[in-house]
């Protein structure tokens, strides 16, 4: 999910290569059409380059399609985001994933223990994210992930927040986490909870598969923790922690009671 001002900032990414991001998208021409973007892509590998991006992800990068769905996508975003809280529960099928969630947790206690040992996150908010994400990864997006993320950095709406995302993604690609043709959702995330390319790199553990379960939500527990997730408080005390993953207040408030509703049971 990429969003309202979606929280999953490069934080871990470095303040000094963040900034070297920023004002090279600054610098760098932006469209708002397809027209322009190959000769952008040229330039963007020289950029690419420099930040130690190699073969693999430059081929990624010259194969990458402008992605007019995603800017669609983009353009539409805030509109998910409107309403009351309960409306938004609604919509997102609050109950069904309450429901599905208590029964992944009682089937899955190994896995969330052994998360909540390591990281201190308890299950709940990490069922309440999955599901609200990608139904429990039913659903992870069928978008090519680097032309998503690559024409988001082209675009000039949001260039600075998108290109340190882009320049990850080709990175993950070098490594082999990601392929020029792995696919996801609108925005370029990844994986069972739904990690732009940046954050995979900053808080994804082991491999870096989050189209691995286990993966996924240990990597999405670490990213909580990182941004100030309290041990033993419950959800509805970590929202500085859920706002961290997303800036939305009506997308924190459900994650919140989903998460209690989970945790309570």
């Amino acid at each position: 999910m990429a969003l309202f001002a979606k929280g999953k900032f490069l934080m871990a990414v470095g303040a000094a290569a963040f900034a070297f991001f920023s004002s090279a998208a600054h610098a760098a021409s932006c469209g708002n059409s397809a027209a322009g973007f190959e000769q952008w892509k040229q330039d963007f590998a020289q950029k690419a380059r420099a930040a130690g991006v190699q073969g693999r992800g430059l081929s990624a990068l010259a194969g990458a399609k402008y992605a007019t769905a995603t800017i669609k996508a983009d353009r539409a975003v805030r509109k998910a985001f409107s309403g009351s809280v309960e409306d938004f529960m609604k919509r997102r099928g609050a109950a069904a994933i309450i429901s599905k969630g208590r029964s992944l947790k009682k089937a899955n206690a190994s896995l969330f223990n052994k998360i909540e040992s390591s990281y201190g996150v308890s299950p709940g908010v990490l069922l309440a994210i999955w599901g609200m994400e990608t139904g429990f990864g039913s659903f992870m997006g069928k978008q090519n992930t680097v032309s998503a993320i690559v024409t988001l950095a082209y675009d000039c709406r949001r260039p600075e927040f998108f290109t340190p995302h882009a320049i990850a993604a080709l990175k993950l690609v070098d490594s082999g986490a990601l392929s020029a043709n792995s696919v996801g959702a609108m925005h370029g995330e990844i994986g069972h909870t739904q990690f732009l390319p940046g954050n995979v790199l900053a808080y994804g553990v082991g491999n870096k598969n989050l189209r691995d379960k286990a993966t996924a939500l240990a990597s999405t527990a670490n990213f909580l923790r990182a941004h100030g997730w309290r041990p033993g408080v419950g959800a509805e005390g970590n929202m500085a922690a859920i706002a961290g993953w997303n800036s939305a207040s009506v997308y924190q408030q459900a994650i919140a009671r989903i998460a209690t509703a989970i945790d309570g049971n």
